[in-house]
């Protein structure tokens, strides 16, 4: 359990990470993915032309992410977390805006790199940075703004999208960050000098850290690579053709959605218990068995077509989305130390983002060529070993392995 004396020291920066968090929701595959009707009826696209473009806006903002995100490090947090809420207003008005299929593109680069990207990543590398014992608490913590987000919009967007252009429900979405979000994260970082004072006052042993260049040379962090890879590309690429996945094991797109729910629970769930676990063990313990859940989810997906299969398995991939996000959020900075962590970790999260770019597309080709669900989730499952053992293999070189 996450003792309440713990959430009342910390509460404001908890907030922030938490607001961050929530605030990335209209940038993520799930939210965006709302629209997809509304989009390709407006400009005309087929399933296939609609996911190049968001597969185009995903890869260039993944390109650029490795750039933007090491300005955490420079940057006050407060000015870097405004530019960011403003960046992914900005998005979000574009799309409303948007007259051609490639403007969609455009506006989809920067909900991603504002959204999914530069949002994700000031919550998650702020605790990462300003929490020691307690990392993995406040990364679960902050953390929760993801399930709060994924339970809250899609029922409030298909009620909206009943009343309501699909357009302004972007504006409305662009209204909520400069309104309510901005201003709310000002103030929860109100006073926060003091805060990355004592960080630079805790000598080097606290903020000093590995720079990316030494991260990249290291054939350690290639080893993690793998794994670090998986939760985002399987969990985009299975979702994003869900359609697909019901039609050929005849489950109703009801019981699809329904079993989101789970999810959720099951993410909260897990990303609780995994952020204590990581303040006990640590990170660098854990990160060979954090892909188990996912590894679970893809055997269930395969093992048949019976009903309670879809809720299982959304189940499970919520499980193995709450203990990715504990574990990877901390292990960073458990590895490298924290004065460059917002390079590293942006070069991580855009790795990532490249995947989620990547999946729908390979996923999609599979599946043209006549390969069943069944067989692809084995294989995912059989990637999942492959990375679980790479991973164990990079721990285990060394007391420390990632010696600098």
């Amino acid at each position: 359990m996450i003792p309440i004396a713990f959430i009342r020291a910390h509460g404001r920066l908890l907030g922030f990470g938490l607001v961050m968090a929530f605030s990335s929701s209209f940038g993520q595959t799930f939210f965006i993915s709302l629209f997809g009707g509304e989009i390709r009826a407006e400009f005309g696209l087929t399933n296939g032309e609609f996911g190049a473009l968001y597969s185009i806006g995903t890869l260039a903002s993944a390109a650029l992410l490795v750039f933007g995100g090491r300005l955490i490090d420079r940057w006050p947090l407060a000015l870097f977390a405004g530019a960011v809420l403003l960046g992914l207003a900005l998005g979000c008005l574009a799309l409303s805006a948007a007259e051609s299929a490639a403007a969609v593109a455009v506006a989809v680069f920067g909900l991603r790199f504002f959204g999914q990207g530069l949002t994700s990543h000031a919550s998650l590398t702020a605790m990462a940075r300003y929490f020691d014992r307690e990392r993995g608490r406040a990364v679960a913590i902050a953390a929760l703004g993801y399930p709060l987000g994924e339970a809250m919009f899609p029922p409030l967007v298909v009620a909206l999208l009943t009343g309501m252009a699909w357009r302004m429900v972007w504006v409305g979405a662009a209204a909520v960050l400069v309104l309510a979000a901005l201003p709310v994260t000002i103030r929860l970082l109100k006073g926060h000098g003091a805060r990355d004072a004592a960080l630079k006052a805790a000598g080097p042993e606290r903020a000093g850290s590995a720079t990316l260049g030494q991260v990249l040379r290291d054939r350690h962090f290639w080893h993690l690579v793998p794994a670090l890879l998986a939760p985002s590309f399987i969990s985009t690429g299975i979702v994003f053709h869900q359609v697909h996945v019901a039609a050929t094991k005849g489950w109703p797109m009801t019981l699809i959605a329904g079993s989101f729910s789970l999810y959720a629970l099951a993410n909260v769930g897990s990303v609780m218990a995994a952020g204590v676990l990581v303040d006990r063990y640590s990170a660098r313990r854990l990160v060979a068995f954090f892909l188990a859940p996912l590894l679970l989810a893809c055997l269930t997906l395969a093992s048949s077509d019976a009903a309670y299969v879809a809720p299982a398995f959304f189940a499970l991939l919520g499980a193995g989305a709450g203990f990715t996000t504990a574990i990877l959020g901390t292990l960073w900075a458990e590895l490298y130390g924290v004065a460059h962590l917002g390079a590293i970790r942006a070069f991580a999260q855009a790795a990532m983002v490249f995947s989620t770019g990547l999946a729908p597309a390979i996923l999609g080709f599979l599946i043209d060529a006549g390969i069943g669900i069944e067989a692809i989730a084995l294989g995912c499952a059989l990637y999942c070993v492959g990375a679980s053992a790479l991973a164990a293999r990079a721990l285990s070189d060394h007391t420390d392995p990632f010696d600098r």
